[in-house]
């Protein structure tokens, strides 16, 4: 069977990533249509190497026949349009943050907790979650199965792609100003990010937390295992793609740094670069493009009983958005909507 395709979100950064994703792993479409606002209709955008789409308006879109859409406009556009193709018999997998924490929506990261999906018909609607969780769950998961986590210590290093291109163009003209003598003052982000790094990343929230960090907590306990405690401290970087993040795990039962690397390597989406010597890890520049998740410098943490320490990277625009979106929808298709 195939199916009608709508990306929302068609000429963003993490749609265009989308579209790129479905022709690279033969998704079965009937039609895919490109979908953005008023103000970017009638323009193109590539659908695998040799086809082109021109984008339509969301605003003037009938979902009526639409089998999957996949949302990334934001989310006050999700809020308003998700409900609308869903109530037309479309499943959404929404990208944004705006249905994550609804409890009658799944949140899913399919090598985590594929079975969730099943929950999809109280709203039609599923939810993409953060790109730091994606690739920090993924990571996590078959650790917890092993040996039962009872906390996470999570320092991230994110990539200004995370907050779109505006956030990019940044990055490159503040880099090239500082070279030629032009300084360019901040718009995007609070400080300079050009050889700099911000330890904020979203809103502030009363307790202190950003929304970043937040979501980072409640995304674990809801996806993996609501008694994970986790403490998190979210930090952008003058990297234009590719998230990292340091983790420190604490366990209910012991588990080596040797056991852990072999079930690590074994786990699906997972690759292993974990040589002690110069450049036996994986660094963002080197996860660009690629689809899984990469783990290094794995070493027990000899300050407390049963501890961990690993260095995670992925490709956040891929596996942490549009490629996880399109997992979503293959297990669909293959599980719920044939």
């Amino acid at each position: 069977m195939s199916y009608k395709v709508a990306v929302v979100g068609a000429s963003g950064n993490v749609g265009r990533e989308i579209l790129s994703i479905l022709a690279e792993r033969e998704f079965p479409v009937s039609e895919v249509v490109a979908l953005a606002s008023k103000r970017s209709e009638g323009k193109t955008v590539s659908f695998g190497e040799h086809d082109t789409l021109t984008i339509q308006a969301l605003e003037d879109f009938d979902f009526t026949g639409t089998h999957i859409a996949l949302f990334s406009p934001g989310g006050s556009v999700s809020a308003q349009y998700a409900p609308i193709a869903a109530e037309a018999g479309c499943v959404v997998i929404d990208n944004t943050s705006h249905f994550r924490m609804d409890e009658d929506i799944p949140l899913v990261v399919p090598e985590v907790n594929a079975h969730a999906i099943a929950d999809y018909t109280k709203r039609n609607i599923i939810a993409n979650p953060n790109c730091s969780t994606i690739q920090m769950l993924v990571a996590l998961k078959p650790l917890h199965d092993a040996a039962v986590i009872k906390r996470v210590v999570v320092s991230t290093y994110q990539s200004v792609s995370g907050s779109g291109k505006d956030a990019m163009d940044e990055l490159y003209k503040q880099t090239k100003g500082i070279f030629e003598t032009n300084k360019i003052p901040p718009h995007k982000f609070t400080k300079q990010i050009a050889f700099n790094v911000i330890p904020h990343i979203d809103v502030f929230l009363d307790n202190g937390l950003t929304k970043e960090e937040a979501k980072m907590i409640n995304e674990t306990k809801k996806i993996l295992d609501p008694s994970i405690e986790v403490c998190a401290t979210c930090v952008r970087v003058p990297v234009f793609t590719g998230h990292a993040e340091s983790v420190n795990i604490e366990f209910e039962n012991n588990l080596s740094d040797d056991e852990a690397r072999e079930i690590l390597r074994s786990s699906p989406g997972i690759v292993v670069v974990d040589e002690r010597n110069d450049g036996g890890y994986v660094t963002p520049i080197e996860c660009v493009r690629e689809d899984h998740v990469f783990i290094s410098r794995l070493r027990q943490d000899l300050s407390v009983a049963n501890g961990l320490n690993m260095w995670v990277v992925s490709d956040n625009l891929r596996k942490g958005a549009a490629l996880n979106a399109v997992q979503i929808a293959e297990e669909l298709i293959e599980n719920y909507l044939n």
